[in-house]
């Protein structure tokens, strides 16, 4: 699977969680800024993705993949990504503009870069996943 093949299927899904006319949605729509996409609406959506898929996408892994080998601390300071967090972000959330991931992003803001794209990624690589099957097996 790769992100061409899950588009329309996590467009539609991310219409009918966000009570929209289904519609193929812009891989670069941001579900905050562009859809109208409360934080919340991202649990819902994910759940709605894991049915629609058969995947198990972890609570919090757009963060911690985000994050990567990063400690906390590198990461951010008092809500703040830090320039090695930036970069992180940059490389990770390779869809979003450049300029969205700018210095004194928030800790907080990081929801508002995510776009259909992102939540593609997460059902490819959860695919990947399952596909793989259990380590060492």
């Amino acid at each position: 699977m790769d992100i061409q093949t899950a588009h329309p299927v996590v467009s539609k899904v991310i219409c009918e969680a966000l009570g929209r006319d289904i519609e193929a949605l812009a891989l670069s729509a941001r579900l905050i800024d562009d859809l109208g996409a409360e934080s919340i609406d991202y649990l819902d959506i994910l759940f709605r993705l894991e049915r629609a898929f058969g995947v198990k996408i972890p609570r919090g892994q757009i963060a911690r993949d985000a994050r990567g080998e990063l400690s906390e601390a590198e990461f951010s300071r008092d809500g703040v990504i830090t320039d090695a967090g930036l970069a992180r972000l940059r490389a990770h959330l390779s869809e979003v503009p450049a300029d969205g991931i700018r210095p004194g992003l928030k800790m907080a803001d990081i929801p508002t870069l995510f776009n259909v794209e992102t939540f593609c990624k997460l059902v490819v690589k959860a695919h990947a996943s399952r596909q793989a099957g259990p380590a060492g097996a």
